[in-house]
């Protein structure tokens, strides 16, 4: 549809008028003669992307969530089914193109060769530069240009050792390269997961100052005279995003002085670490406003970055009150600024009026009415924090299962889906609209966002999991056990005792109605789901039994009119009872033994009663069923005699 649209657009763009809008035709008939005169109007020429004609094929299928994700092969053995082998394969794919890339540069002479025309830089190897190297300014710019921070550098010390004169604009691109990074080389674009993962690690080191004092990134700020606004500002960036916060704002403040000119780009840079300088929320608040009186001294107008920078130092405020307060200001000034918010400003008005032991806000709803159906763009990195916090908001803040599904109708307009963030944020964004429909929705209606998204899209940890089978034993929603069962071995959760436990519990206190025609099948089903937990539960060293699971186990068997198998764990049972901790239920016992008087088998009966005596269980029931079930020889009747003693025996005459 969308590609239809498309491509008759542009054939408007061609202003080619007849009867068939394909051409201009003006006919002019005179007395004499006819005379036909074509005028084509020429438009001017749109430019398009290599992958314009993709966007548009895609656009016509729109994104289907039963399908794996593109960086998966498609192969049932490929397809990853829980959260570690997701990591795993998305992982091993990467590590496969670094090995190729490892390849190509030690057996570079392999790869000499350009049959591509025009040459794609990308397949010929690096370039290996040495202490003899011929080098020139041109070389170090062409370095620069591509990101290529180590050699960049080690041009940049050939060329100062042999005295090649360098740019101070070269100086200046360089300065911004080293400071922007802090002289690390950074991951190729192609090893996305890779840098999602470290991601992750960086944050847990947030605020940490890792800024290399004295590197090269000061020396050339040092060598580059006379020192301009550009150099100052480059230095004071790369200071305040690796956390150099004292030195960044002394370095402002110094610019300053010498009325050297500084981009609104800075000043938003040092907003952005004022919560490092001060410690309270007062001083916090007096410093960002004394940085916009003098961003307003310079005739610097605030920009989304300004707002952004605000609204995550006011984040940090302790004070509610005050915090609530001049995040409103703040959003006031910016409107009558015409300055659009992004789904990162929104981020942080979530997580300064939503906070935990806060009072409840409803502003997620004038955010919502404010977006309603805008489809948004990349414009801030906290762009993609923004859905799985509003989804956070809406179960553990609000609790309101409406405000979700209007959270997730966005997420799912346009392109939305693009700001959803890396894998872990995906997850948590599910989690939490899992979490929310487990308590507020019917069975069926879960059930349907299940199978649609369940488990190419996400995949439920442990605790979902365990939300899911609470909500599956409140509907008597019984018939899913089996599914969920599954899906419990394939997600990797068998190891999860929880899980087990819950799962035997429910099929204990919810017996299947064979009468009905769903249920009819269930007690051998339920009696096999309870055989292969006994199973996992022996292969896993870091689970254990207990006499309630184990007591569990044996009754859901002897149901499904498995009585040997039961027996046979009984008899395990008994054998172990030093190595499992507590016993079965009376309960349970006294199903064992009704099941051996249904089989026939008395001395297995005696064996239930002698554990039942041994472990201080009241036996006087069950010897009662014993004798009146069997009819015991003189060796039962001993046995028997030895355990309950000759005058119960003589009471049951």
């Amino acid at each position: 549809m969308h590609l239809s649209r498309n491509i008759y657009k542009v054939s408007n763009k061609f202003k080619i008028k007849s009867a068939f809008n394909t051409r201009i035709i003006s006919a002019s008939t005179d007395a004499s003669n006819t005379q036909l005169q074509e005028v084509i109007e020429i438009p001017k020429r749109i430019h398009r992307s290599p992958t314009d004609i993709l966007y548009a094929l895609a656009a016509t299928v729109g994104r289907d969530p039963t399908a794996a994700h593109y960086k998966y092969h498609d192969d049932p053995y490929l397809i990853p089914t829980s959260n570690i082998t997701k990591r795993i394969y998305a992982m091993a794919q990467e590590a496969g193109r670094k090995a190729a890339q490892w390849i190509k540069e030690e057996h570079r002479d392999l790869f000499m060769h350009q049959e591509a025309q025009p040459p794609i830089k990308a397949f010929a190897p690096k370039l290996i530069f040495t202490e003899n190297s011929e080098v020139t300014q041109q070389t170090l710019e062409e370095l620069i240009k591509h990101f290529e921070i180590n050699d960049a550098v080690l041009v940049y010390n050939l060329m100062e050792q042999k005295g090649i004169e360098i740019s101070s604009e070269t100086k200046q691109s360089l300065l911004e390269l080293v400071s922007f990074y802090n002289n690390e080389e950074p991951l190729p674009d192609d090893l996305y997961e890779e840098r999602t993962f470290r991601q992750v690690n960086e944050l847990r080191e947030r605020n940490r100052n890792t800024w290399k004092d004295g590197d090269l990134a000061e020396q050339l700020f040092n060598e580059i005279e006379p020192k301009t606004g550009k150099a100052y500002a480059a230095l004071i960036r790369g200071m305040a995003k690796y956390f150099q916060a004292e030195r960044a704002y002394a370095l402002l403040q110094d610019a300053l002085e010498k009325q050297l000119p500084i981009d609104t780009a800075t000043f938003n840079s040092i907003i952005r670490v004022v919560k490092l300088l001060k410690e309270t929320a007062d001083l916090r608040w007096e410093l960002c406003k004394d940085l916009l009186q003098q961003m307003n001294q310079l005739q610097l107008k605030p920009d989304l970055g300004t707002l952004n920078a605000l609204l995550e130092c006011i984040s940090t405020f302790g004070n509610f009150k005050l915090a609530r307060h001049s995040a409103l200001q703040v959003l006031s000034e910016c409107k009558q600024l015409d300055i659009t918010p992004s789904l990162g400003t929104y981020y942080y008005v979530l997580i300064i009026f939503c906070r935990e032991r806060g009072p409840t806000s409803h502003v997620i709803v004038d955010i919502l009415n404010e977006i309603g159906e805008q489809e948004f763009k990349i414009q801030c990195p906290e762009d993609v924090y923004f859905f799985a916090t509003a989804m956070d908001v809406c179960r553990n803040h609000l609790n309101d299962r409406s405000l979700a599904e209007k959270v997730d109708k966005l997420l799912h307009i346009g392109k939305n889906y693009d700001l959803i963030g890396d894998t872990q944020r995906e997850i948590v964004y599910y989690r939490h609209y899992f979490a929310l429909l487990c308590q507020t929705s019917t069975i069926d209606e879960f059930m349907r966002m299940y199978d649609l998204l369940v488990p190419n899209a996400y995949i439920p940890e442990p605790g979902i999991m365990d939300g899911i089978l609470k909500m599956v034993e409140m509907h008597g929603a019984i018939d899913l056990l089996p599914r969920l069962w599954s899906d419990i071995i394939i997600f990797d959760h068998v190891s999860r005792e929880s899980l087990l436990l819950r799962l035997l519990k429910i099929m204990m206190e919810n017996k299947p109605d064979i009468k009905v025609r769903s249920q009819e099948q269930l007690p051998q089903l339920f009696a096999k789901i309870a055989l292969d937990i006994y199973s996992k539960v022996e292969e896993n060293k870091r689970l254990s039994f207990t006499g309630d699971m184990v007591g569990d186990i044996i009754c859901l068997l002897i149901r499904g009119e498995n009585f040997e198998k039961a027996n046979e764990i009984f008899k395990n049972v008994d054998k172990n009872q030093h190595a499992i901790p507590g016993t079965p239920s009376e309960h349970c016992i006294q199903e064992y033994i009704e099941a051996c008087i249904a089989n026939k088998a008395p001395s297995e009966a005696l064996v239930c009663l002698e554990y039942a005596v041994e472990n201080q269980i009241d036996c006087t029931h069950l010897a009662k069923l014993i004798h009146k079930g069997f009819t015991l020889n003189e060796v039962h009747l001993s046995k028997m005699k030895s355990l309950v003693g000759d005058g119960f025996l003589k009471e049951l005459k």
